[in-house]
């Protein structure tokens, strides 16, 4: 398969640039299941779409630390094409920001983590199992890092999992599967960005973070899974 990766991380600073982009990190992570998948990067984020996105087998659209929520200009370009890709049936898979940015684009509604940042290893207790996911236990471990959730799903979209009371993942009809954490994140990345980020997840957040990272991720059953996906949804 031939996917495009949608780049949305406005991070611009210098902890990012001395990292890899994550258009290396989505790559290495579908490719982890599927090492013969091609992949085809956008940085949609600085206004360079795809000309014909639906000449690809699927999309992935990344994490950002912009808001869905901001209004700009790049971002009312993507939930058109989220839009136009779902009429279409087109498979989508959406990682944090991109989790949230397909949930509005269909009619869902965004808010604030009730209770502030969200960052570390989190534990996703799965609520709807499809075919494709059954290589998933029943908690899922991911690592995540936001301060903004789905609060309500679109119409027709199916719950996937949920993580300290917020909605971690949805699927809608076959061709949609996301997100609200990072599966792309190596365990060394997500401990550098916790570093990275201490003063502003401030003392607590980031005292449970560290402690959260004696854990890691189910990151290669998660690629197996998420390769099944876009499998499954070509077919449909």
């Amino acid at each position: 398969m031939h996917l495009a990766i949608l780049m949305t991380n406005t991070d611009e600073s210098t902890f990012a640039q001395a990292r890899p982009k994550d258009g290396e990190k989505f790559t290495g992570l579908i490719q982890m299941a599927r090492p013969d998948w091609r992949t085809s990067e956008f940085s949609v984020k600085d206004g360079a779409f795809p000309q014909d996105l639906f000449a690809f087998d699927g999309a992935m659209i990344t994490g950002s630390p912009a808001s869905v929520r901001s209004g700009a200009p790049w971002i009312t370009q993507l939930l058109k094409l989220i839009r136009t890709a779902h009429c279409r049936r087109f498979p989508l898979f959406g990682a944090c920001f991109g989790h949230q940015a397909i949930a509005l684009a269909l009619g869902g509604t965004l808010d604030h983590n009730p209770d502030g940042w969200v960052h570390g290893l989190t534990r996703n207790q799965l609520l709807n199992r499809p075919g494709w996911a059954g290589g998933l236990p029943d908690e899922v471990n991911l690592y995540g890092a936001h301060c903004e959730c789905v609060a309500t799903l679109p119409e027709g979209a199916s719950p996937f999992s949920t993580s300290g009371g917020i909605n971690s993942g949805f699927t809608l009809g076959r061709h949609i599967f996301t997100t609200q954490h990072h599966p792309e994140m190596s365990h060394d990345f997500i401990t550098a960005l916790t570093e990275e980020l201490r003063e502003t997840l401030g003392s607590n957040v980031y005292a449970r973070a560290l402690d959260s990272l004696a854990g890691r991720a189910d990151q290669k059953i998660f690629a197996e899974c998420l390769a099944r996906f876009f499998e499954q949804a070509r077919q449909s």
